[in-house]
């Protein structure tokens, strides 16, 4: 049965089943979503079992959207909005999305503009036929957040188009048998950096993460194998199905626009949060190459394309997304909306779930990992810190040493240099700093923000569903929002940078983590010879990068000055590595994770991690829970099916 066939057929249930006064004017597919346009929306929306009934016969999520012909125009929209909703709402913007009809209304106080029992939802829905969503005022501004806005805004025709185009695809046939399921490792394995993997069946073909090293220089180490001769006819014959990503960080997604270059069409499924800090981490990708003049893959065009084309799910949202394969994105602990994807292959046919990068416990920003599936038989673990040594500090203790080492340089009146990332670790450590500066455990000195943690920090607070039951009840039970603590500055530009190199003591956070591109190698070009100052590593340092370089005692290094010269930089600094504050699984926290869903598990593949750790920990593995393991080299494929 084709998609067309596949139509007709929910029409007659629709049909059959709606009242007649909603006046269906169109039905049709749009990504994983039945979309029902009617003259009458309210009539079915007020009705949540009718559209329950709906979805339950059609096996199918269903949503019911208003007929472009009876929307009210934007500007006496956003008019009569604000006469329904009761200004004590204090509603901060408007917008709208023409591709879905609906129309997002951020208030500071979103219960008020909802009203009770979803009394004004309806009442907006009724007189604007827009269909509303509420959302909570960011209390921080995002540029980030408006672009997107702006872009799916702007393009939403040519979104309309590209998730018509999705949703046929995935329902191009409906007698389906998936027989057997392979895994191509294009990517990430056995090794730090470019993770990408090709998951197919007989049907369809799905790339999980596509990302770039961004340690490396040499083309051939720093993307992922997309020359492979099968993935090079699957993308040329335009049978890619869908792309997944688990986290905005680059080595996980920094190469997907290339994908679009290389005319890729498809959707790209990921949370929202991982969405807007995928399009900052690969905006900055695209400026620093600039800036030191090297090539770089794609442009803004592409980082633009992909943002059109992503398709965003939240956390236990259940999507087809190819004729036998259906997702699930859930909790990875590991940085702000990173996931676990969970995969249904065939109608019980067998499930698989690739963690990304996974953190197995609390942090004071994030819960720990998901460890709920309803079924799982192949794991795909990431081995960052597999190594049997690879035990972590406990985070009170990595705090403490922290705190100490902030505390012994600034006495010898020198300045702390972290260098982060971005997003995850930056917002870990402003939280930490913001309470020890609150409780008096560290002195008075400035925090400086430099990079683009500033604008991370805000999308973060965009999001606050994806944020610790901690973190959240401060910002809205005690009103204490510790990202706009007054202890933090950002640093707007060179200028300010200078002045803060030339100043007193001080506490710099500075992207990028591994001081590879980004101003804290301009902070540790200056910082380093003196004795007096400190730079303490918090995250994980790929082989090769200059960060590793440092971390393991080099006495010099050579770099590159404003002129494109290349100078010797004596290293006088004291120099520490806090491993506590990792958003990587300890080896423990690992084992432990398997340990939770090893019930039903077949197969365990490790990735992501140095060879030895990869190795030891498929080896562990093996030992302790009996199930069949191996860590695979880039270009195995394996069958799991």
């Amino acid at each position: 049965m084709s998609s067309e066939e596949i139509l007709k057929s929910i029409e007659k249930v629709v049909n059959e089943t709606i009242p007649s006064g909603a006046t269906i004017t169109h039905i049709d597919f749009e990504g994983p979503e039945v979309v029902i346009y009617t003259r009458n929306p309210s009539l079915l929306v007020s009705d949540a079992d009718l559209i329950k009934d709906l979805a339950k016969k059609l096996r199918k999520r269903v949503v019911i959207r208003p007929d472009s012909s009876i929307i009210m125009p934007e500007e006496k929209a956003i008019e009569k909005i604000k006469e329904l909703v009761p200004k004590e709402a204090e509603i901060t913007d408007i917008t709208f999305d023409p591709g879905i009809s609906e129309v997002i209304i951020e208030a500071k106080k979103p219960g008020l503009a909802i009203g009770k029992s979803g009394s004004t939802l309806r009442e907006i829905t009724k007189n604007v036929r827009w269909a509303p969503r509420i959302v909570r005022t960011p209390p921080m501004s995002s540029t980030t957040v408006q672009a997107i806005r702006s872009t799916l805004h702007r393009e939403h025709n040519e979104r309309k188009r590209i998730m018509r185009a999705v949703g046929h695809k995935i329902y191009r046939d409906e007698n389906i048998r998936s027989d057997w399921i392979r895994i191509t490792s294009l990517g990430g394995f056995r090794e730090v950096g470019r993770s990408c993997l090709l998951l197919q069946t007989n049907e369809s073909n799905i790339m999980l993460d596509c990302g770039v090293n961004i340690a490396s220089d040499d083309p051939a180490k720093a993307y992922p194998f997309l020359s492979a001769p099968e993935f090079k006819y699957i993308l040329s014959s335009n049978e890619l199905d869908a792309i997944i990503i688990t986290h905005a960080h680059l080595d996980h997604s920094g190469f997907v626009p290339y994908l679009f270059k290389s005319l890729y069409d498809g959707p790209v499924y990921c949370t929202p949060a991982t969405r807007d800090l995928m399009m900052l981490l690969q905006k900055d990708f695209v400026e620093i190459a600039k800036r030191e003049g090297k090539p770089c893959p794609y442009g803004m065009k592409e980082i633009k394309d992909t943002i059109t084309h992503t398709i965003p799910l939240d956390y236990k949202e259940v999507r087809d997304i190819a004729p036998d394969v259906r997702l699930t994105l859930h909790n990875a602990g590991h940085i702000l909306g990173s996931s676990i994807v969970h995969l249904h292959v065939g109608n019980g046919l067998h499930n698989v779930a690739y963690t990304g990068d996974l953190k197995f416990s609390k942090t004071r920003l994030l819960e720990p990992a998901n460890v709920r599936f309803p079924r799982l038989e192949t794991l795909i673990l990431e081995s960052t810190y597999g190594g049997s040594k690879n035990i972590q500090p406990t985070r009170e203790d990595a705090e403490r040493d922290l705190l100490k080492t902030i505390r012994r340089t600034i006495e010898r009146k020198g300045k702390v240099l972290i260098p982060v990332l971005a997003v995850g670790r930056a917002q870990e450590l402003m939280l930490v700093l913001e309470e020890a500066m609150r409780h008096k455990k560290l002195p008075e000195v400035p925090i400086y923000l430099d990079g683009m943690i500033w604008e991370a920090t805000a999308i973060h607070t965009a999001y606050p569903e994806y944020l610790s039951k901690s973190v959240r009840d401060q910002i809205f039970h005690q009103e204490h929002n510790p990202f706009l603590s007054k202890v933090f500055d950002s640093v707007p530009n060179s200028n300010r940078r200078k002045e803060i190199m030339e100043g007193d003591p001080a506490i710099i956070l500075a992207t990028s983590g591994m001081l590879v591109g980004g101003s804290s190698v301009e902070y540790f070009k200056n910082f380093a010879p003196d004795k007096r100052n400190s730079i303490i590593f918090v995250s994980y340092q790929a082989e090769g990068s200059m960060g590793s370089r440092v971390q393991k005692g080099w006495n010099e290094v050579t770099m590159k000055n404003e002129l494109g010269r290349t100078e010797a930089i004596n290293i006088n600094m004291e120099i520490r590595t806090i491993e506590g504050f990792s958003g990587h699984s300890d080896r423990n926290q690992l084992i432990n994770f398997v340990r939770k869903v090893s019930n039903g598990t077949e197969k365990v593949f490790t990735n992501h991690g140095e060879s030895g750790k990869c190795i030891d920990l498929a080896s562990s593995i093996y030992k302790m829970f009996k199930v069949e393991t191996r860590s695979p080299l880039n270009l195995e494929t394996m069958r799991v099916y």
